[in-house]
């Protein structure tokens, strides 16, 4: 068999079941391509997938639990997560655990999506499809790749991106091809695609590295268009994410297979909980990541509204402030904050986290909306004036000058 292929999985029994864990996200399109995942590898394998999330969306993994809980007596946890960081390594295994005490479950945990034949023959053929509409051919001219993660505080996740894209270089006709991040961590994208203007390449294709096509899909593909813009000599594009390409299935039966015998591996060489790597010190010993994981648990445990759930890592790029104090309340305001979220979901642009507030000072003027960074406050609301405030404001940075009540 040669290692592009993927041995079929043996069937589980009948009491058997999978816990498809994925991050979860503000946008519902995002946690819907698990849950799309979730079913395909349910056809594939003839086991009952279901999906879970760590945060931002439901149902929760302890949720998720309990619903297996009176059908299976074995559950296996697969990752939609693409590298080992902190999510595989300390938050699932707290949940898992707690499950454990909760649920007489045997509970088998896999390994992240991590560096797969499958994955790097997905992103050649993404990799192809920019090509063909850039009107580029990689084997006459000059074609360099850019495979963009999300970034991490984890040194040996971010090591697992070059390694992948040093695995798409490698036998393939690119002139280059660069890893880089969208955030946390260096270079960044925006770093790389100036640097690669220096060797003047005929085109660059930038490679979201990402399941979902949220925020930070969108933030590549502006930053890509924003630099083909600035440098007229480089023709350059975003492809899609990994999405949900049936070639992902096969990653995630071999994840399965692997839990379920035992077989899972993870580098500890290289974990920043497990040695003491340059700059991460800190991050050694076990309690302090058990700690961190219950933070985080904590921080997101009431799902009750997503919209409300603080998320430090992806921090939005507006805040909207819906005042739903007594005599905003009164004048209409819960039903504007409610079709603004709503707008805000259907958007497919909107980066922006709408909450509540309390007071802002302009009783009488209400309802009362204000956007920051903007500082900008509209009053007299209504919740038919949600489509512009979104649309406008929020996905395009054009004020709605009607609604304006004062600029701070």
């Amino acid at each position: 068999m040669s290692q592009s292929e993927t041995a079929a999985p043996t069937p589980g029994g009948d009491d058997e079941a999978i816990l498809v864990v994925g991050h979860g996200s503000r946008r519902e399109k995002s946690n819907e391509q698990v849950r799309t995942l979730a079913a395909g590898l349910e056809s594939r394998i003839g086991v009952p997938a279901q999906p879970a999330f760590l945060e931002l969306a439901t149902p929760s993994i302890e949720e998720a639990f309990a619903e297996l809980a009176p059908i299976a007596s074995r559950v296996t946890v697969v990752h939609c997560s693409l590298f080992a960081a902190s999510h595989v390594k300390n938050d699932v295994p707290l949940a898992i655990e707690q499950a454990r005490a909760e649920h007489d479950l045997v509970i088998d945990n896999g390994g992240p999506l991590g560096i797969h034949p499958a994955i790097v023959d997905l992103l050649d053929d993404r990799a192809d499809a920019v090509e063909r509409d850039l009107g580029v051919d990689r084997e006459t001219e000059d074609v360099s790749v850019v495979l963009c993660g999300r970034g991490s505080s984890d040194p040996d996740a971010n090591a697992d991106v070059h390694k992948l894209a040093r695995l798409l270089y490698e036998g393939r006709a690119f002139d280059r091809v660069e890893a880089t991040f969208v955030g946390v961590t260096e270079p960044t994208l925006e770093e790389t695609l100036h640097g690669l203007a220096k060797h003047r390449p005929d085109a660059v294709v930038v490679l979201p590295y990402m399941l979902g096509d949220g925020v930070l899909t969108q933030r590549v593909r502006d930053w890509t268009a924003e630099f083909d813009e600035e440098y007229p000599y480089v023709d350059a594009l975003a492809g899609d994410p990994l999405g949900t390409d049936s070639r992902l299935l096969d990653v995630f039966a071999d994840r399965w297979q692997e839990a379920r015998t035992d077989s899972v591996e993870m580098s500890c060489d290289t974990c920043k909980y497990k040695v003491g790597l340059e700059g991460y010190e800190e991050d050694v010993g076990g309690a302090r990541a058990m700690l961190r994981a219950l933070a985080h648990q904590e921080a997101h445990a009431d799902r009750e509204d997503v919209d409300d759930d603080p998320h430090s890592h992806d921090a939005p790029e507006k805040h909207v402030a819906v005042c739903t104090n007594r005599t905003c309340a009164g004048m209409g305001s819960p039903a504007v904050l409610e079709r603004l979220r709503q707008e805000a979901r259907d958007s497919e642009h909107c980066d922006a986290r709408i909450t509540r507030s309390s007071c802002l000072g302009r009783c009488g003027d209400g309802p009362m909306v204000a956007v920051y960074p903007d500082g900008v406050w509209y009053g007299d609301v209504d919740p038919e004036d949600a489509e512009r405030i979104v649309a406008d404001h929020l996905d395009r940075d054009r004020i709605v000058s009607d609604l304006v009540d004062q600029l701070l």
